[in-house]
């Protein structure tokens, strides 16, 4: 027999035997458990967009206090000559 045909073998064997019982309530279970993941990642996602626009903000007020593109002033003032 060849890999595929086993394969094959296993899922018949498989579906061959009786089903499991199934919880009455499953369907109402799973509906509540995705809801309250999908409230979950709402939530998450939320609090990763407030604290990129307050990055933003701090980014956008540290720029406008120390003007980072501006060259700073020279420490030491260049030598005279020719004089």
């Amino acid at each position: 027999m060849s890999r595929y045909e086993d394969k094959e073998a296993a899922v018949r064997r498989l579906l061959d035997t009786p089903h499991p019982p199934v919880p009455r309530d499953l369907a109402l279970r799973a509906a509540e458990r995705g809801a309250r993941l999908r409230h979950h990642a709402r939530r998450v996602r939320r609090v990763l967009w407030a604290l990129g626009a307050l990055a933003v903000l701090a980014f956008v007020v540290w720029a406008s206090m120390t003007h980072p593109w501006e060259v700073p002033p020279a420490e030491t003032t260049p030598p005279l000559e020719g004089l």
